[in-house]
């Protein structure tokens, strides 16, 4: 099997500016397009199992870490989600080329809703976009985090001291969250209204995740402007969703929603 090709593209200005790596797939449209999670990179299990489905059925995959995460430059403490939402965009709009399956896992998925209202608002400004989206794939999303992921005294501390660390279950090293990540979060808040996303989706979602309530994605599902969603719950799931079960659902997932 072919390797995808390496690349690079530098995105920001000045003291923001970053290198993100990228790995390009070519291969037929609709291609896939991977947002991993928090602190995850494009080297993870899902991420790579997506980049073999591609390669074996010849479709083209993109894939990239956010600043601050796995090959990519800058330093994770300086990223927020509006930071990795431009890394989203320059990447999708560098890249990408006709309709294409957005994949997003946990705050990925949050990243993809945005990702997918920033093309629309360049579309409606008359933008000509490369890249289109045909359907979406989110496992455990998790739009909104920052709001319901954190208690009142934790954002309180936030405020006062500008920095957060949790023990981290995945890893030795703790969690640690800034003012200006949390801020940004707040700012790129969807679940208020109908969000209108018009395209093919499906939802994955453990129903053990304790990171991811599986009720808030069977409310998210609801706020979809499109008539083509479908939820699919995993009873024994847990929040990474990647014992080779749940890739093959997820692959199955990126099949179902293909035009």
């Amino acid at each position: 099997m072919s390797e995808a090709s390496l690349k690079s593209i530098t995105v920001g200005n000045g003291p923001a500016e970053r290198r993100i790596a990228v790995r390009l797939r070519e291969g037929q449209a609709p291609g896939v397009v991977w947002l991993g999670g928090f602190k995850s990179d494009m080297q993870g299990t899902k991420a790579v199992a997506l980049d073999e489905w591609a390669a074996r059925t010849g479709r083209a995959c993109l894939r990239f870490d956010y600043s601050g995460h796995g090959e990519s430059g800058g330093a994770f403490t300086d990223g927020t989600i509006g930071r990795w939402l431009e890394d989203s965009v320059a990447v999708f709009e560098s890249f990408a080329t006709g309709p294409q399956i957005v994949v997003g896992s946990s705050m990925g998925g949050w990243m993809a809703l945005l990702l997918a209202r920033e093309l629309r608002r360049r579309a409606a400004s008359g933008a000509k976009l490369r890249g289109s989206l045909a359907g979406m794939v989110l496992v455990a999303p998790a739009p909104d985090f920052t709001d319901w992921g954190f208690s009142a005294d934790e954002k309180m501390y936030l405020l006062q001291h500008g920095r957060l660390e949790r023990p981290n279950p995945y890893g030795p090293a703790p969690t640690v969250y800034t003012r200006r990540f949390w801020q940004s979060g707040e700012a790129n808040r969807l679940m208020f209204g109908e969000i209108a996303i018009t395209c093919p989706v499906r939802f994955l979602q453990g129903q053990k995740d304790v990171d991811v309530p599986w009720h808030r994605t069977c409310r998210l599902a609801e706020m979809l402007a499109s008539s083509d969603v479908q939820t699919w719950l995993v009873k024994d799931g847990d929040h990474r969703l990647s014992r080779d079960t749940d890739v093959a659902l997820l692959i199955r997932a990126v099949e179902d929603v293909l035009p």
